[in-house]
């Protein structure tokens, strides 16, 4: 009797140690998605920001440049001056 019993409880413990690594494996899997999805959004955010940056450092026309593409935000520089 006391050998069934014993099989009996390690038969139950397999079954909740499958049930634990079930769900922390789902956890797990949940996790690295939101995570993902997070790094996409801080990264289209980071280049949205960027962009932003550049389009307000350059020049407006009559403003001073050396490089229309780098200085104006037109692209375009003349005389010295953006167009």
């Amino acid at each position: 009797m006391g050998r069934n019993m014993k099989g009996q409880v390690s038969a139950e413990m397999l079954i909740l140690l499958a049930v634990v690594v079930a769900i922390v494996a789902i956890a797990a899997t949940y996790m690295l998605n939101a995570g993902k999805t997070a790094g996409n959004q801080v990264e289209s955010q980071t280049n949205s920001t960027l962009s932003k940056m550049s389009d307000m450092s350059k020049g407006d026309p009559g403003d001073y440049c050396a490089d229309g593409q780098r200085d104006c935000k037109s692209g375009t520089c003349e005389g010295g001056k953006c167009t």
